[in-house]
């Protein structure tokens, strides 16, 4: 499936599913929020689904989950970073070493001997999509933390699907291909992994990854995201067979503690 047509089929899934959960909690669709609120969790889902969730599909496709976690451990230093410049977090020598230890990390795993079997070509893309997502995905949160601490979970979590949606309509339309993504989206023969992936990811991850933005500090529920990582690294080996090299092990290990050292630092 294409990552755009994956990453439709999962937005649109997860906007449907939060609209019960929202009448159950009591929660209005319509909450008393300024027009600048709406908009900037709509611009937030744009960017942070249309285009960051779209990048890491297809990073993965590239370089595999193995090495894809590998690369988004990149996620917890742009959260700091932005946390720096926009909502007055700082920064301090210890998360300075802990960003080096991630960038070793990802340098190492992508190295001759670490990246195994993927070409040169899409080692290079599937890291540049990897880490471009990350920083994409870091700035479409931390511009919204203040807006989150005085909102609604599933309201605002709600709005911003609806964002990243209309943010993936548009790219379909203008998409040269837009008729062989569609037509991937709606083969039946991939949905026994996209409908049970999409509820996951899409819907039961989304509402737990923004409720841990809004109860806790950016940078403290960075690094406890960071620890998808290293469910996506053993589950890589377990699920899809893929195999786990001592220097794969050891980027993933030293990425994990850079992430850690970045956030506590």
């Amino acid at each position: 499936m294409h990552p755009i047509a994956l990453n439709t089929f999962k937005s649109a899934l997860a906007v449907v599913l939060v609209l019960p959960i929202l009448f159950l909690h009591s929660e209005s669709f319509y909450y008393s929020a300024s027009w600048a609120d709406y908009a900037l969790l709509l611009f937030s889902g744009a960017i942070g689904i249309a285009i960051a969730d779209s990048l890491v599909f297809k990073g993965l496709n590239l370089l595999g989950a193995g090495l894809s976690s590998i690369v988004n451990c990149t996620y917890s230093p742009f959260i700091i970073l932005f946390s720096v410049l926009f909502i007055g977090e700082s920064l301090g020598w210890v998360q300075v070493l802990g960003v080096l230890l991630i960038i070793s990390a990802v340098l190492t795993a992508t190295s001759l001997k670490g990246r195994g079997a993927v070409s040169r070509h899409d080692l290079i893309l599937g890291v540049i999509c990897g880490v471009s997502a990350m920083a994409v995905m870091g700035i479409s949160i931390v511009m919204v933390k203040p807006l989150l601490d005085r909102s609604p979970v599933f309201w605002a979590t709600e709005v911003r699907l609806i964002g990243g949606l209309a943010g993936l309509g548009v790219h379909l339309l203008i998409h040269p291909q837009r008729h062989a993504i569609i037509r991937s989206m709606i083969c039946a023969r991939s949905w026994k992994y996209t409908v049970c992936g999409s509820f996951l990811g899409g819907f039961v991850a989304m509402i737990l990854w923004i409720g841990g933005m809004k109860y806790t500090q950016a940078s403290t529920a960075a690094a406890l995201n960071q620890t998808s990582n290293i469910f996506i690294f053993l589950f890589a080996a377990w699920f899809l067979k893929e195999r786990i090299t001592w220097l794969r092990g050891a980027a993933i290990c030293t990425a994990v503690l850079g992430a850690l050292l970045v956030t506590f630092g």
